[in-house]
């Protein structure tokens, strides 16, 4: 069990006889573990050495156990920094590996689905297996079937998937459209409108992006490109973030009926000095200063203040604190 620590065998049965006597000779350990003088010495020299154990009493002739916690945790403390740079180097390593063959083979980046079939059983897989967000651009006349057909999205919610779904306006006068997506509203997806969007597009946990690339209205089948990592998916996500920014927010009236909101500012007076001190460039300690505050309060506040904002990033904040004209 403590050989992964650099014991063998029979010195971690030494060893623990010697945690559990406290003190023995070379004797005792014949006596007890049933091995030969010769042995015994032999391991009590090199566990010595190893400082595993230490000499007591008259003559130097018994022996003790060191305590665990300090010869064993200062051992087991390095194999697990040598652990953990191992895992680092592997992650690396594996970073580049996937970056080489991306650079080898371009097909591994973009995968053609070519009909409609497909493209359904590739968006439910994708949708059931997220881990984290979804991320939709979802113009009209759909290329899968409709959204009361859609099960995956209400499953994902209720495994508390983050859904942002930007619906262009002309697909929500289509027949059933909003009680469709009133319904995903209350199930917690964050929908917003847009007059018009340029492509269909869904986002998987910022890894994998389907978006139709050949379709044209009456065709009988349409083609998707399935797009994992690289600079295309970047971009992708970009003009999905971009689109966000400038979409209206969808919400549900007290009568239940999906309705366009506001987009007024959700932050107070006091968020909003904080959010001027930073768009002035102002750190945070200084601001901390200012404000007779912690560093860490601040940096807390700021937390708080892109969660209510909807700001993945500090940079992201100053800009709709620009766009929205909070400010």
């Amino acid at each position: 069990m403590l050989e992964s620590l650099g014991l063998d065998p029979v010195e971690e049965r030494v060893y623990r006889f010697l945690v559990t006597t406290v003190e023995a000779e070379v004797a005792d350990l014949v006596g007890n573990l049933g091995i030969d003088a010769e042995t015994a010495e032999t391991v009590l020299v090199s566990m010595r050495v190893r400082g595993l154990v230490r000499t007591v009493g008259p003559g130097r002739r018994r022996f003790t156990a060191v305590a665990p916690d300090i010869v064993l945790g200062s051992q087991l403390l390095r194999h697990q920094q040598a652990l953990d740079w191992a895992r680092r180097e592997v992650d690396r390593l594996s970073e580049e590996y996937r970056d080489g063959a991306r650079r080898r083979d371009a097909g591994r980046l973009v995968e053609v689905l070519p009909n409609r079939v497909v493209l359904r059983e590739h968006l439910d897989h994708l949708q059931e297996n997220a881990r984290h967000e979804v991320l939709c651009l979802r113009r009209g006349h759909a290329v899968v079937p409709p959204a009361e057909e859609d099960l995956a999205e209400p499953d994902a919610l209720r495994r508390g998937i983050e859904y942002r779904v930007i619906y262009e306006r002309p697909l929500l006068e289509e027949q059933d459209m909003p009680t469709n997506v009133a319904y995903g509203v209350k199930l917690g997806e964050q929908a917003r409108v847009a007059p018009r969007l340029p492509v269909r597009l869904t986002v998987i946990d910022r890894e994998v992006a389907v978006l139709p690339v050949v379709w044209e209205e009456g065709t009988s089948e349409p083609a998707a490109a399935l797009v994992r990592g690289g600079q295309l998916l970047e971009a992708l996500i970009a003009l999905f973030e971009g689109c966000w920014e400038r979409a209206t927010p969808l919400r549900i009236a007290e009568d239940g009926a999906l309705t366009e909101g506001t987009r007024s500012c959700p932050l107070g007076s006091d968020d909003l000095s904080l959010v001027s001190l930073l768009v002035a460039g102002v750190p945070d300690k200084s601001i901390a200063t200012r404000l007779g505050v912690s560093q860490r309060t601040v940096q807390r506040r700021v937390s708080n203040i892109m969660e209510l904002a909807g700001a993945r990033t500090r940079m992201q904040l100053a800009w709709r604190a620009a766009t929205e004209h909070w400010l």
